[in-house]
């Protein structure tokens, strides 16, 4: 068992803010910065939450990330935009992002917003759960450096190269989708790491691509659905890419600098994203977009389960998480706690 911190959901944001306040970064990016990572740890997202502080920090410091970006924003059409980040914290790059593709998508039905010189931004789900929060169906994709081998393959090719999307629902918490197009997100194995956990079958391979579950020996991820089906996370993977590298003129995965484990840490890394917004309205109008929203949760959760099991639309995991949390406090490695100089309430064996 390891002895996990809970925190206060304030305390804890301001422990994050404060951080990256200190380590030089303008007011507005820490802000988005927290606002992601909040939104991580709180929804037990926790590899893309509180514990991403301490690398973002070293990251404004040592000049990979700049602390005080300009954002040029080029309007390309009436619904698409492209936004160079300055090489800024990508909470911030994305979350404007997010924003400009609902102004857009108030005008013409739809916006799409490419970014480019940006840096890794956390829990995609961060920006289309804004979106969602807007009134629109939104989707938010980045691509990142390789550390997933293609299906069947032994070496690494793309990113873990996530997909959110996000749905208002009346009256309710939005339907969100977050899934890495790797069978685990990179973070989590740092994570298990730090925990000293073992990751499931099937999820990640050795450096000779052969499947394991140290994180350790982890050398690279597998493409979600495993090693018999793999190829289906393999091309979701690639189609991020066509939309957050290939459309917008990002970094493609497999020659973008490592996040992590390189001696270069003062070359920005020109990760790219992909924001796009759909507003109902425009579409099936937002009275009938409402009623079948609403009845296609009712009937997928009320839809036939196994035994002893629980039909849950996508969020509604988060949801509860972050209900929970939010009652008795967010858990924090000691790494993480020590870093944010944390007070410690309580501690649990998690």
């Amino acid at each position: 068992m390891n002895t996990m911190i809970r925190v206060p959901e304030a305390e804890l944001e301001a422990g994050i803010l404060a951080a990256l306040r200190a380590a030089g970064a303008e007011e507005g990016c820490a802000a988005a910065a927290t606002r992601a990572m909040m939104h991580a740890s709180r929804c037990g997202v926790d590899s893309h939450g509180a514990r991403l502080t301490a690398h973002y920090a070293a990251m404004l410091r040592s000049g990979r990330v700049n602390p005080v970006p300009r954002f040029d924003i080029r309007r390309t059409g009436d619904a698409t935009a492209l936004l160079h980040a300055d090489h800024g914290l990508g909470h911030a790059a994305a979350y404007s992002g997010m924003e400009l593709a609902c102004e857009l998508a108030r005008q013409c039905g739809i916006g799409a917003v490419g970014i480019v010189g940006s840096s890794h931004y956390g829990a995609a789900g961060a920006y289309a759960l804004a979106g969602a929060e807007a009134g629109f169906i939104a989707l938010c994709t980045t691509n990142s450096d390789a550390v997933v081998a293609p299906h069947d393959g032994r070496a690494r090719f793309h990113g873990t190269n996530p997909i959110a999307a996000a749905a208002p629902v009346p009256n309710q918490k939005p339907w969100l989708l977050d899934m890495a197009t790797s069978s685990i997100p990179l973070n989590r194995v740092h994570l298990y790491r730090t925990l000293g956990l073992a990751l499931a079958d099937g999820v990640a391979a050795d450096g000779s691509g052969e499947p394991t579950t140290d994180p350790n020996a982890t050398e690279m991820l597998i493409p979600l659905g495993g090693t018999g089906y793999g190829f289906k996370g393999a091309g979701l993977a690639g189609l991020v890419t066509l939309l957050s590298a290939v459309l917008v003129g990002g970094s493609l995965d497999s020659r973008c600098i490592p996040m992590t484990g390189t001696d270069d840490i003062a070359t920005p890394r020109n990760i790219g994203h992909f924001c796009l917004a759909i507003d109902p309205v425009r579409f099936v109008g937002r009275e009938a977009y409402d009623a079948l929203i609403t009845q296609y949760l009712a009937d997928l959760r009320g839809a036939p389960a196994r035994p002893g099991k629980m039909i849950l639309a996508p969020g509604d995991r988060e949801w509860a998480v972050e209900a929970e949390r939010r009652r008795d406090g967010i858990p924090i490695d000691p790494e993480t706690a020590a870093f944010l100089k944390l007070r410690k309430p309580h501690v649990s064996d998690l």
